[in-house]
């Protein structure tokens, strides 16, 4: 797992043309104006969601991984605390989906406060749990981008 602000962006370039793509993206774009959908980058392999939504308390929450895909998850607006965890340790829920590239799990793992202008990006073996609330339930606009892996 990788906590930064997006000014920063340029230190994770050299990770892969696909994170250079992806923050490109993020970087040249009002987000702001964005409104909520899906936006294709790169077609399957490098793409975005805009969300809005209200935080929810940790206790409502569900453990998530992906297997193909990578996440940028941007914050716009608000904040929300967003988990992360090691799959060891965790009980799978649901059986992986391939279509989705998700897999539920439940567990334990520690929690970060994501402000608007900062950005996590989880790899396939970070377990995570974005949109929770912070002290009380708030509306966030975040921008979620997946990035193909191989």
């Amino acid at each position: 797992m990788i906590i930064d602000n997006l000014k920063n962006a340029k230190l994770y370039y050299n990770l892969n043309d696909r994170m250079a793509t992806a923050f490109n993206f993020l970087a040249e774009r009002d987000l702001s104006n964005l409104e909520v959908g899906k936006y294709e980058i790169a077609g399957d392999d490098i793409y975005a969601s805009v969300e809005e939504y209200q935080t929810k308390p940790k206790e409502e929450g569900r453990w998530e991984g992906h297997r193909k895909y990578l996440d940028i998850q941007y914050i716009i607006e608000g904040q929300e605390l967003m988990g992360c965890s090691d799959l060891e340790g965790m009980k799978i829920l649901e059986d992986y989906n391939q279509k989705k590239d998700i897999l539920f799990l439940e567990g334990e793992g520690d929690f970060f406060t994501i402000k608007a202008g900062n950005f996590a990006v989880f790899m396939p073996q970070d377990i995570h749990m974005p949109g929770r609330a912070v002290d009380k339930a708030e509306r966030v606009k975040k921008v979620v981008v997946k990035v193909k892996l191989d």
